[in-house]
């Protein structure tokens, strides 16, 4: 059996380094899992669509497609966007069965990767001592999509033994800045910044800039293409992947039963 097709949906920028970031992933991926076939689309801003990878993936013959939304985030685009994507997508394409996972989500193994990119940063800026942290993520008008990025704040914290601000770029408080200005009213002199963004781009540039104004000693480079990040890639897709499975397989006959 021919294991469903993955397509990646990032939600896209117009910053080039977003989508290449995006393509970067893809290649990680398929080193992984040769065995698949995967493919790299947008919601927004850059090429290809999603419509356009399957449709292009239905006329070489593919049935089955997992579509991955590559986001942090439950909130907007990943309850409106990506289902709306999903309905359209097998309107028309009716020859497709298609589902979409998870979101990657925000997820603790992640907090290795930011580890490594913010020791990357002290080392370079010549960092030697931390008395607070600040976790930048993009908010959300959802209250529950905000207390996650808090609760992934609070486990990051706990790692170094550190106070530490969950922080949003848009739609929530306290900003990047915000959070960096309060700890040095309270004293803290020494603030590094979790850049907590999959790919570079505005909101992930703002957060540096405007930190770094404030006073933040590092602001570590975004998440970008990691064995973590294409780990929990892959976990989606096979959760989804058996999911598809189930949707896919036929409905049990109903059982005759004789009477004597």
């Amino acid at each position: 059996m021919t294991a469903p097709a993955l397509v990646v949906l990032a939600h896209g920028s117009r910053d080039p380094r977003s989508a290449a970031t995006v393509h970067s992933l893809v290649k990680c991926l398929r080193e992984l899992r040769d065995d698949l076939r995967i493919e790299a689309s947008f919601l927004d801003h850059c090429p290809p669509t999603p419509y356009q990878v399957l449709g292009k993936l239905a006329a070489e013959g593919v049935e089955e497609i997992v579509i991955l939304p590559l986001l942090l985030s439950t909130a907007f685009h990943a309850r409106v966007d990506v289902p709306a994507v999903v309905d359209e997508a097998r309107n028309r394409f009716p020859t497709l069965q298609i589902i979409a996972s998870d979101v990657l989500g925000y997820d603790e193994t992640l907090l290795d990767v930011l580890d490594r990119r913010m020791r990357a940063e002290l080392k370079d800026g010549r960092v030697r001592e931390l008395d607070a942290l600040v976790l930048a993520c993009a908010g959300s008008s959802d209250a529950q999509a905000n207390a996650a990025v808090t609760r992934l704040a609070r486990l990051w914290g706990q790692r170094h033994k550190l106070p530490v601000t969950a922080a949003f770029t848009t739609a929530a408080s306290p900003s990047p800045a915000e959070a960096v200005l309060q700890w040095r009213l309270e004293g803290r002199r020494h603030v590094a910044v979790g850049s907590f963004f999959l790919a570079p781009g505005v909101l992930p540039d703002r957060a540096e800039t405007t930190a770094r104004k404030a006073g933040a000693v590092a602001v570590s480079r975004p998440l970008g293409v990691s064995a973590e990040v294409a780990r929990l890639v892959l976990l989606r897709y096979g959760v989804a992947g058996l999911d598809l499975l189930t949707l896919a397989a036929p409905a049990p006959r109903p059982q005759l039963v004789r009477t004597a």
